[in-house]
């Protein structure tokens, strides 16, 4: 037996029966399946991270969507959002490094 305690998509448990193995689960619900997601991202985007792989990148977007859709975040306004601190504090276009400040 292994302890996950983790959200995951949708389908695993399916695939986990198809491998002849029973799931164990739940759901979660209001506050706490929001804050499964953002535990999520930051599992997915640290999986990003370490490997460089577009489908762990293809995960963190769909963190990204499930965050949008359970906070009620109008997906115009995000894009708002970005492109205002873009034309403030600009983009990660150039590849700045802060190294200190004196």
């Amino acid at each position: 037996m292994t302890e996950y305690d983790k959200l995951v998509r949708d389908e695993i448990p399916a695939v986990i029966r198809a491998n002849g193995e029973t799931p164990v689960t739940r759901v979660a619900e209001g506050e706490e399946y929001r804050r499964r997601l953002r535990e999520k991202l930051c599992e997915e985007a640290a999986e990003f991270r370490e490997s460089g792989d577009p489908e762990e990148l293809a995960d963190v977007l769909a963190v990204i969507a499930a965050i949008r859709d359970a906070e009620d975040i109008d997906g115009e306004e995000l894009d708002r959002l970005c492109e205002e601190k873009a034309d403030e504090r600009g983009r990660f276009d150039e590849g700045v490094v802060l190294e200190r400040v004196e």
